[in-house]
């Protein structure tokens, strides 16, 4: 089992690197998603409806087909093609993962924005401060502590949902896994890559358990 540990490793360091920037990705992305649904302009409101329908109605593993091999054959502008396979399928997970994991999120922050009293929204304008500025200042600080339970979920869930990228030949902890299995014979290998899925799993539900407690003082 030692002996696997090296390539497993290896794919441990795309699993993580995945699952953090997609999520990096649609953190950003869902929040003017968000915005958008609460929007009271009917097409933007429309639009960032439809996006969230689109990419929650439909099978994670179809989006990642769809984009990695439906976009190039549609149109060359959809091919990436850096020379270095490995890269460019990594690129192609990272797009697909971000687009669905925005959708999930854009649902959790729009939430979190409406759960604060709508007093303090109409206190802010009230003093002067600016739509951008009472969304930084007062309500977005006081969302944070509410988005951190189920944002640590999504995260939990995509950290798991990203062994789907051996579909596409994305070496991950699922794919060496399986590669390990093929070349020895030995299904002793999914031991020590279930167990380093539950360190990876049990280290960031620790460091998003600190970062609820630390923004904590908002409530």
């Amino acid at each position: 089992m030692v002996s696997w540990l090296p390539s497993l490793l290896r794919g441990a360091r795309i699993t993580v690197g995945l699952t953090v920037c997609s999520m990096a990705a649609g953190l950003v992305i869902s929040l003017f998603i968000a915005l958008g649904k609460m929007s009271k302009s009917i097409v933007i409101n429309k639009l960032c409806t439809a996006y969230t329908f689109f990419f929650r109605g439909t099978p994670l593993l179809m989006q990642i087909y769809f984009i990695y091999f439906a976009l190039p054959m549609i149109s060359p502008a959809f091919l990436i093609n850096t020379g270095y396979p490995e890269i460019d399928r990594f690129i192609y997970a990272f797009i697909a993962f971000s687009l669905n994991m925005a959708a999930y999120l854009a649902e959790i922050i729009r939430a979190a924005i409406q759960s604060i009293d709508k007093g303090q929204f109409e206190a802010s304008r009230a003093l002067g401060l600016s739509y951008a500025q009472t969304m930084r200042l007062v309500i977005f600080p006081q969302s944070i502590r509410r988005l951190i339970p189920p944002v640590g979920n999504e995260f939990i869930l995509m950290l798991k949902d990203v062994s789907l990228v051996s579909m596409i030949a994305l070496v991950d902890i699922t794919r060496a896994t399986r590669q390990i299995e093929n070349s020895t014979r030995s299904a002793l290998v999914y031991i020590p890559a279930m167990l380093l899925y539950l360190i990876i799993t049990a280290i960031f539900t620790f460091i998003f358990r600190r970062l609820e407690k630390k923004y904590s003082v908002y409530e």
